[in-house]
């Protein structure tokens, strides 16, 4: 009994520690599964709390009146607005890995210097972006296949979130250079802290009070943006004022044109990765609405939201095996580095499928949280227990890409997201909703079976090691 107490004190010491992040360990030398831990819990923590802004704004925007043109309004623009999010990702993704070889090789202010790169690549691309987006957001809508009543009433809405998406990009962004540093806990606290806010927003702007007006719909994007907006600031104080690993000085702001180029030749590929994988959900949204109707789009999104909210502690997890295999690649460890995605890969599964379980037996419960529409309710269930299936190749796969992005090796993830999505995963969507007429439900059986396919690649390709021989 005094062991398993012991056991337990240390484990909730370790998770308190995780979480503080007052004390930088290492992940260099000593235990692979601590340092795991270590990093996984903020993260996974950090993950949980992005996917929040969406089941926050999901819940309230599906109870007020005509919630099939709401859902799918909100539903329709993040589809696009993943696109940002795949530039983010990118970004951030060739930040992590060049701050965190750099923190590997022991040098912290040249990973200060990338970190601050990084923020001036976005920004530069992130104006543009956003400027377009606000013009023509009604476009967009149309273009995603919404119907006329969906434009009239989610104009505003998308418009606002176009326009603010500099606050996506740049949440994401930094949160990547503490993450390439191993400070995974101020990554997961600025999150934390955009979320609280937008979570007392939300329904302050949505439905009013006093002499706060009611917003509607177009509330709920003015509380994302601005929560996000809030924990930017949290970020960018950390950064510059903050006793981190981490710490801009005024010499680090001048642009490095070489540092920049680095981080484009990673971001490059690393970007096209996501932007094929956010195109092919685009236009598997697109096949939804088109062969099944508002209704079904609805149900749809409606099950894809749960999904990233338990995908997203798995990825996680991947973000964790990213930082370990920079780190341990800067400090010439490549073993060690190989042996920390295969345990993280390990721990990943077991998750996923636990969580598989879960939506097996439990979907229409879940569900019912954030829809009262029985038909939008019965679409989610089978979107929900079709996708899931695949679970846990979704949480090994995403490791081992993770740890080709960790190594600077952004290529190899880049041509199977490409082989996956666009050359199998798309078609076979098309040839079972629309040849076979199954409609949405050829869609949702399209997701695992391609998902499923492109983790088996990625572990052998991973296995083969010539991630191990990338320099950045």
């Amino acid at each position: 009994m005094s062991n398993s107490n012991h056991t337990t004190k240390s484990i909730f010491a370790l998770i308190k520690q995780s979480l503080k992040g007052d004390e930088q360990m290492d992940y260099t030398s000593g235990s692979i599964r601590k340092a795991v831990f270590m990093l996984a819990i903020p993260m996974i923590i950090e993950m949980s709390m992005e996917s929040v802004f969406a089941l926050v704004d999901l819940f309230f925007v599906g109870h007020l009146h005509n919630s099939q043109h709401t859902l799918q309004t909100v539903s329709l623009t993040e589809s696009v607005l993943s696109i940002m999010y795949a530039l983010a990702i990118g970004i951030s993704m060739a930040a992590t890995a060049v701050v965190a070889r750099r923190i590997g090789e022991k040098n912290p202010d040249a990973a200060a210097t990338a970190g601050v790169q990084a923020i001036w690549l976005s920004l530069i691309l992130t104006a543009i972006i956003s400027v377009a987006g606000f013009i023509y957001a009604a476009d967009i809508l149309r273009l995603m296949g919404a119907e006329p009543e969906t434009i009239a009433m989610g104009t505003t809405y998308t418009r606002i979130m176009m326009g603010g998406s500099i606050v996506i990009m740049l949440l994401f962004l930094i949160n990547g250079i503490f993450r390439g540093a191993g400070d995974a806990s101020m990554a997961m606290k600025s999150l934390m802290i955009a979320n609280c806010c937008n979570i007392v927003l939300c329904p302050l702007l949505i439905n009013g009070l006093g002499p706060i007006p009611a917003f509607g719909l177009n509330g709920a994007a003015m509380a994302t943006t601005i929560g996000r907006g809030i924990g930017v600031v949290y970020q960018l104080y950390h950064l510059f004022k903050g006793a981190g690993v981490i710490k801009i000085h005024r010499k680090n702001i001048k642009m490095e044109w070489p540092v920049i180029r680095s981080l484009v030749n990673i971001a490059s590929p690393g970007t096209f990765q996501f932007i094929i994988g956010s195109c092919s959900w685009i236009l598997l949204a697109r096949l939804v609405a088109e062969t099944g109707h508002s209704t079904a789009s609805a149900g749809y999104q409606t099950a894809i939201r749960v999904v990233i909210f338990f995908i997203l502690p798995a990825w996680g997890l991947s973000n964790a095996s990213a930082t370990l295999v920079g780190q341990n690649l800067g400090a010439k460890q490549p073993d060690r580095a190989q042996e920390s995605v295969l345990k993280t890969a390990k721990y990943s599964g077991v998750f996923m499928g636990i969580v598989s379980l879960i939506f097996l037996l439990g979907a229409e419960p879940i569900l019912g949280i954030f829809t009262n529409d029985v038909v939008v309710k019965e679409i989610a269930a089978e979107a929900l227990r079709i996708i899931t299936a695949g679970y846990i190749f979704y949480g090994v796969g995403m490791v081992i890409v993770s740890s080709f992005n960790g190594a600077g090796d952004t290529w190899t993830p880049t041509w199977i997201n490409l082989f996956g999505f666009w050359l199998f995963q798309i078609p076979l969507a098309y040839l079972l909703a629309q040849y076979f007429k199954m409609g949405p439900t050829g869609v949702f059986i399209a997701i695992p079976v391609a998902e499923t396919l492109m983790a088996v690649a990625a572990f052998i390709l991973f296995r083969r090691g010539k991630w191990k021989t990338v320099t950045v």
